[in-house]
């Protein structure tokens, strides 16, 4: 028996190889066009680079990026070990004079050492997700307003096409006198620059977001609006049961624009205003003028790139979470 259930198997074994054989077959090509891509871009960067003379010196290529790279990370580290040194000695000094006067109230100090890189990495994404989710509340209520309502869409539409194609560098000098005027405390929650750079931020990524939902919201399919009518669904069931499934699409279309918009207009806020973040690191790194300074800037350059990658395929994964049509192609 068990060699007739060998004999009977035997044929299946090639047609698992064989499939198997195909799909890597099929999928290879997704594997390696992106590395070829990449080692084309790596070759060019390297040839080109090693024209151009600036007044710091030649242009960096790769191997002179990924060397002050690495000189960052280090950095990084040797100042982490610093800090931890700092707050080792107060702790010891503290407890020394608690042992002499237990009525003494020790205080801990901060670490006032100059931000690392990816200190300023921290600190860039922390203000782009405030600002860009400040902006999605009220962009994503606001657009569905104006696609349910032709009347809300005509008073509305005006000033978005109005400031739609204001810059950023317009607007900051306007949001920072503001928050100076408005944001006054003795002990701010937030610091002054954050504010700055967050409501910017929310300013100038609001409208993509806004016209996608008003546009995915105007269009839905009138079989299910009709749909809604018959089955009496109340103004919220509508909304959560048809609107919102339906427009998801063009929903996050436009968030997706929006944070990418957001992202570049913050690395311009932080160069402008000297506020903390990438954009601030660049800004530096050109007016220190030393000969590794383009290879840093070189290093934020491709930093700011993949974060806003990573940003970009962090909200598609949460679209195809999101979404009703699993089956949609989203890319």
């Amino acid at each position: 028996m068990s060699k007739m259930t060998t004999i009977l198997r035997l044929p299946s074994s090639p047609s698992n190889a064989n499939s198997l054989l195909s799909r890597l077959y099929q999928s290879t090509p997704a594997l390696l066009l992106p590395v070829i891509g990449l080692l084309m871009f790596l070759a060019i960067w390297n040839g080109v680079a090693k024209s151009i003379d600036t007044s710091l010196g030649q242009f960096p290529g790769p191997a002179q990026v990924f060397e002050q790279a690495g000189a960052l990370i280090d950095e990084h580290i040797a100042q982490r070990e610093k800090a931890d040194a700092f707050y080792q000695r107060q702790e010891a000094r503290n407890a020394a004079r608690v042992a002499q006067d237990p009525t003494y109230q020790p205080k801990i100090r901060e670490f006032t050492g100059a931000p690392t890189f990816f200190d300023q990495i921290w600190t860039s994404l922390y203000t782009v997700m405030v600002g860009f989710l400040i902006a999605s509340v009220v962009a994503v209520p606001v657009g569905i307003l104006c696609g349910l309502s032709k009347s809300a869409y005509t008073a509305i539409n005006p000033l978005i096409q109005l400031f739609k194609p204001v810059s950023p560098l317009a607007w900051l000098p306007l949001v920072t006198m503001v928050v100076s005027a408005l944001y006054v405390s003795d002990d701010p929650a937030f610091s002054k620059s954050f504010v700055t750079s967050a409501f910017t931020v929310s300013l100038c990524c609001l409208w993509p977001t806004l016209i996608n939902t008003a546009v995915g919201v105007s269009n839905i399919d009138k079989d299910l609006i009709n749909v809604s009518k018959v089955l009496r669904l109340t103004p919220f069931a509508h909304l959560t049961k048809i609107v919102l499934p339906s427009s998801i699409p063009m929903i996050f279309t436009g968030l997706r624009l929006s944070l990418g918009i957001g992202w570049m207009v913050l690395i311009a806020a932080e160069m402008l205003a000297q506020n903390p973040g990438l954009g601030k690191f660049v800004w530096d790194e050109f007016q220190n003028g030393s000969s590794e300074s383009l290879a840093r800037i070189m290093v934020a350059v491709l930093t700011i790139g993949a974060i806003g990658f990573v940003l970009d395929r962090l909200m598609l994964s949460i679209q195809r979470a999101v979404s009703w049509d699993k089956s949609s192609v989203l890319r």
